[in-house]
């Protein structure tokens, strides 16, 4: 039996939120390279040269890339032969998030209840997802999301019989009716199948997938590449004022359903996708 103190979580957690918040992963910072190669919209080019001036500043002063310092979500993989020491992993978790919010100066967005609207004042609770693997693995996955690309997320609850095509067409839909709310570029999460909560939280965790690698279906993987080509050609660009680069990647995750379903959550990532991982 592995054992793992709730001091360490805490402690890495708390450097993850400011490093998630201060600096890009280095495949979002590729991305976005590329898109800058790519563009031919004169204004396009300038917005996404703009970005990467800001995601340099925000990086060497140690400041947030975007004000939005989104809410905390959490993904972590644990396996059975873990055994947690010193207090309650959630408990941990909460911690490290606070610390991480409070220390590093990042805003603070969270309200305690969606209706009376009261600041936590340290943008905790985190959203947690928690997931039993096999062996002593302990993978933390922390994703800030903001809420301008949140706010655009959208869950279909289709009928098999929609099939590929008819889940497609509401991807572009919902890309097309976020247009410039959401941040463009965009990195979008796609989650198919399972059942109604099943289906966005697999379109959350494809935003944590490194930026452009595909599905390792080929009929998925073929989706994601016209996905993007489709979405590319909407003409929206960056910061919704036109384009060749509305999207830096799409990614989909699929899971098992049930015969009378087809449940497709779609949520939408703003240039600033936020992750950091770490193994303990």
């Amino acid at each position: 039996m592995r054992k793992i103190s709730t001091e360490e979580i805490i402690r890495n957690l708390r450097e993850m939120c400011m490093e998630a918040n201060y600096s890009l992963s280095g495949d979002m910072k590729s991305a976005l390279e590329d898109a800058y190669k790519k563009e031919e919209s004169p204004l396009g080019c300038r917005i996404l040269g703009q970005l990467q001036k800001n995601m340099e500043i925000a990086g060497s002063e140690k400041i947030p890339i975007c004000q939005d310092t989104g809410m905390a979500v959490v993904f972590v993989d644990i396996g059975q032969e873990v055994q947690i020491e010193g207090g309650f992993l959630g408990d941990a978790i909460q911690e490290g998030v606070r610390q991480g919010y409070v220390d590093g100066y990042l805003r603070k967005s969270v309200v305690k209840d969606p209706f009376l609207r009261e600041n936590t004042k340290d943008n905790t609770p985190a959203v947690i997802h928690y997931n039993m693997v096999p062996g002593d693995t302990f993978r933390l996955t922390l994703a800030p999301k903001g809420f301008g690309s949140e706010n655009m997320s959208r869950i279909y609850m289709m009928k098999p019989a929609d099939g590929m095509d008819g889940a497609k067409d509401v991807i572009l839909q919902t890309v097309a009716e976020a247009g410039p709310n959401a941040c463009p570029p965009f990195v979008i999460g796609v989650g198919i199948g399972g059942t109604f909560e099943k289906a966005a939280l697999l379109a959350k965790k494809a935003l944590t997938r490194s930026v452009g690698e595909p599905s390792p279906l080929p009929h998925i993987r073929e989706m994601e590449e016209e996905l993007l080509e489709k979405i590319n050609a909407l003409g929206i660009g960056p910061a919704g004022l036109g384009g060749r680069v509305t999207a830096l990647a799409v990614h989909v995750n699929t899971y098992a359903t049930h015969i009378a379903g087809l449940p497709v959550a779609i949520n939408m990532c703003c240039h600033v996708n936020r992750h950091a991982v770490r193994e303990l």
